[in-house]
């Protein structure tokens, strides 16, 4: 197995809007679409889907979602032998896309609550055979750590997305991690430090690096993506210009085809480029997941270029 995602799921309920509504007033939204997301689950779909062997472990509500939420993590080749059904809903997420592809969410964690680091550890044996262990934050933050530190025990390198930011975050445990992967907006959150310019970004993850942190590696957007660690910094700036649809996810998208690169023995910098590359094909599409491409999709995309 290459990567083991230990993190969220989520049903997507995406609204398509001209702007947001005012207090107490409703509007009507142009289009609506429903998809399978939460960052975990979206960081592996998108790995999957490039080629690697992917081992989720999450857990779903008992109602209407659940079971389409586990087909789809089967019809994209993940395994789900730990996809753990869990009493009540499973996590939601609605999400508002305006006419400029900006997007706001709101997520509801449901079963994700219940994820807990006696599901990490049932599951230790298996995470421990893979190359790569992929967490976020939308789980409880003593599973991550639980993670984390497996990952260190088995010397299995762990990467932490630190998505949504916490002011809790363990640095002890985060200076375990190979890979720190915020956006800007989080880096500001976790460090209290402005992130507006790219030289504030800089101090930023600066900081973080004087911390413990071993490979900080800020996502810009269109700028690209910051890699900052003990040896000094460098802005890989993203190529790709395109025309933005939906961003719900983009940064997701980057996550995934890292981790499928880093598994599968591409340079740091290379795979850094290639994630930066696939997140903006991902904007190029609505929704989520439904945006990510196959290795195959991709590889003729970026040919095509």
């Amino acid at each position: 197995m290459d990567i083991a995602v230990i993190g969220s799921n989520m049903v997507d309920l995406i609204s398509y809007i001209t702007r947001m509504p005012e207090e107490g007033e409703t509007i009507e939204a142009p289009d609506f679409a429903l998809g399978c997301g939460g960052k975990g689950a979206n960081q592996a779909v998108a790995a999957s889907r490039l080629g690697s062997e992917v081992l989720m472990v999450t857990r779903v509500g008992d109602d209407l979602f659940a079971a389409n939420t586990v087909r789809n993590f089967e019809l994209n080749g993940i395994d789900t032998t730990f996809v753990l059904p869990t009493p009540g809903t499973s996590g939601v997420a609605p999400i508002f896309v305006d006419e400029q592809s900006r997007n706001s969410i709101i997520i509801v964690k449901g079963a994700n609550g219940a994820l807990s680091p006696d599901d990490v550890e049932a599951a230790a044996a298996e995470i421990a055979r893979c190359s790569l262990i992929v967490l976020q934050l939308e789980i409880p933050l003593a599973t991550v750590n639980a993670a984390i530190e497996l990952g260190s025990r088995a010397g299995v390198p762990v990467l932490l997305n630190p998505a949504p930011a916490t002011e809790g975050l363990d640095y002890e445990r985060v200076a375990l991690c190979e890979y720190f992967v915020p956006n800007e907006t989080e880096l500001a959150i976790l460090t209290g430090l402005p992130t507006s310019t790219l030289e504030e970004v800089s101090i930023a993850a600066r900081s973080l690096v004087e911390r413990g942190c071993r490979n900080g590696i800020v996502t810009l957007g269109s700028k690209g993506v910051l890699l900052v660690d003990a040896e000094g910094e460098e802005l890989i700036a993203q190529t790709t210009a395109v025309e933005a649809v939906d961003t719900t996810g983009a940064g997701d998208a980057f996550i995934g085809c890292f981790a499928h690169e880093i598994t599968h023995a591409t340079p740091l910098r290379d795979a850094l480029v290639r994630a930066n590359a696939y997140a903006a094909h991902s904007v190029t599409g609505r929704g989520t997941q439904s945006s990510y491409a196959t290795a195959d999709e991709f590889s003729a995309w970026v040919e095509g270029r």
